[in-house]
């Protein structure tokens, strides 16, 4: 069975802005929830494998994510990257018309990821999550960089509020937000997708 992937909305202040959407309050005044939403398990593409877009709409958004596993006693094993791929024209109608964003968010190839990286294989392990780089980049130009730091709600809550909220099994992904610098992705486009120093996964568009 495929697992679950639960997924953080507006987790970075700065790609916020740039939606022209409301920033979530950051911490230690924290007194908004995290905005969490499901993408269906059979949207993933593995690394390496081709990113097939969707013939409905021709505005599918790259939003570059450091995606977390849950294991059997809900904790943090892995992580890798991910892309949280969303049909932003599909998804600014909905959110006009108070409609959930189930078609601009879990639409078939709407997840690519890379491979599982168990944090024991990290230094420092999760306690290093926050001290981690990551990027992407499309035919060679860099489009996303951040590092957790810059995360409004910690992996701590994030893991506390959706294990209380949600039905999480273990093998489940959380994909953790994205910052700044989504932009539409192309038929043939090559998209290049890094956690500096672990992990580096590659994709291409049909």
């Amino acid at each position: 069975m495929s697992p679950q992937i639960w997924a953080v909305g507006r987790n970075y202040a700065d790609h916020a802005k740039e939606l022209g959407n409301a920033v979530p309050e950051a911490a230690p005044n924290q007194t908004t929830d995290p905005m969490i939403f499901l993408k269906g398990g059979g949207t993933i593409v593995p690394a390496g494998k081709t990113i097939h877009l969707p013939k409905w709409t021709d505005d599918i958004h790259h939003e570059c994510e450091l995606a977390l596993r849950f294991d059997e006693k809900f904790q943090f094993s892995h992580l890798t990257i991910a892309l949280d791929l969303t049909a932003r024209e599909v998804q600014a109608k909905l959110k006009a018309q108070s409609h959930p964003w189930t078609l601009a968010k879990s639409f078939r190839d709407s997840c690519p990821m890379g491979e599982a990286v168990p944090f024991s294989s990290i230094p420092g392990g999760i306690a290093s999550f926050a001290e981690l780089n990551f990027s992407l980049k499309v035919n060679g130009e860099l489009r996303q960089k951040a590092s957790p730091r810059q995360m409004i709600h910690s992996i701590a809550r994030l893991r506390e509020y959706v294990v209380d909220r949600f039905p999480v099994q273990p093998g489940d992904w959380l994909l953790t937000g994205t910052p700044a610098g989504v932009a539409p992705l192309r038929s043939g486009d090559r998209v290049e997708a890094v956690i500096d120093g672990v992990y580096q996964a590659t994709w291409t568009v049909a």
